[in-house]
């Protein structure tokens, strides 16, 4: 049966939808079950049907629904027909172009839009527009065309987007190397206590929440994150904080704040969409989610941007603008603040 499923894939024209490498603190289990923590929208017959049909291989091996993933193992999901987002179609989409030569493009993104196609989101990204607006854009190892590097969803801000392959090679040696400047602004919850500080910790799938990146202290889990921050503004039950990424993992702002107590302020994954801090009365209660409504998405803004210009060699830094939900969120607290200190006068 094992022979048979082998030359079925080598005979077929197959597309990788989905590959994972399991940690290396990934305990026996089921391999219709790893899928599962990590496909969205999943469920485990489909899974089973596609283990049933050879498509989910182990290690380059064809495996059944009750394999036991071990770890390191790469795990794979092969069918006959590309996935959508490698069918990427161009799309008439207005972008905030803060910079643009025959070399690369500074884009700033607003919150809510998507960067790449992925699950769920086969159009409308950022990527869609940029096909639309610039032909042969080179791409990344994933494929996917122009990116270097990528923000959430819902933060908003700066990226770097390179038109030619050596443009691509070399901003991502920058970002490899940590040579570029990143800067963003977060309004986070709680009163940070120090002007300035360091937080240190590797960042790694959760173990409880797989839509969650979580941080861990100790031993090998998770990749080397650091983030430097400097406290802007405290506004009684929240601060504004400026961060500056010496590492870029994924979500490393939010994982690394939630870790010292100081979730984002409406960060529905990371529980900041609760009211963390404060008071018990209902005003209070209604002043945050009045918060909430205005800045519908977690306070988080990539602010500055600086590379080397790959072809010129000059060091290029670009600001933008907080923008306006942040800025009515902001001004929010600042009228409570002002207040809570006039009643305690």
């Amino acid at each position: 049966m094992q022979e048979n499923q082998n030359q079925d894939l080598e005979n077929e024209e197959l597309y990788e939808h989905y590959n994972f490498t399991a940690s290396v603190g990934q305990e026996p289990l089921r391999v219709d079950k790893f899928l599962m923590n990590f496909i969205e929208n999943s469920t485990r017959s489909k899974i089973q049907q596609a283990a049933k049909a050879g498509n989910i291989l182990v290690n380059d091996v064809v495996v059944k629904s009750n394999h036991k993933i071990k770890p390191n193992d790469v795990v794979r999901v092969v069918l006959t027909y590309p996935p959508a987002e490698q069918l990427l179609v161009a799309e008439d989409i207005p972008l905030d172009i803060i910079y643009e030569d025959d070399t690369v493009i500074v884009v700033n993104k607003p919150a809510g839009m998507v960067v790449h196609p992925g699950h769920g989101n086969y159009s409308g990204t950022l990527v869609n527009g940029l096909i639309h607006h610039i032909e042969n854009l080179p791409t990344n190892s994933n494929e996917r065309p122009g990116l270097v590097h990528r923000i959430d969803k819902d933060t908003s801000g700066l990226l770097v987007v390179a038109k030619t392959e050596f443009a691509m090679a070399n901003l991502s040696k920058q970002f490899f190397d940590r040579t570029t400047e990143r800067l963003y602004y977060a309004l986070v919850w709680g009163r940070v206590e120090e002007d300035e500080g360091r937080i240190e910790g590797n960042i790694g799938r959760s173990l409880k929440n797989r839509l969650q990146m979580d941080v861990f202290t100790e031993g090998d889990f998770g990749k080397h994150a650091v983030t430097h921050y400097k406290v802007l503004e405290r506004l009684t039950y929240v601060t504004l904080v400026q961060c500056k990424l010496e590492t870029g993992r994924t979500h490393q702002i939010r994982a690394h704040f939630k870790h010292i107590g100081h979730t984002l302020f409406n960060d529905e994954r990371y529980g900041g969409d609760d009211i963390l801090k404060g008071t018990t009365f209902t005003k209070y209660k209604q002043f945050v989610n009045n918060c909430f409504k205005v800045l519908p998405r977690q306070a988080l803004h990539a602010k500055t941007l600086g590379f080397t210009h790959p072809t010129t060699g000059e060091f290029m830094q670009f600001n933008t603008e907080v923008p306006q939900d942040i800025t009515d969120c902001l001004e929010k607290w600042r009228t409570y603040s002002e207040n809570s200190k006039e009643q305690t006068e």
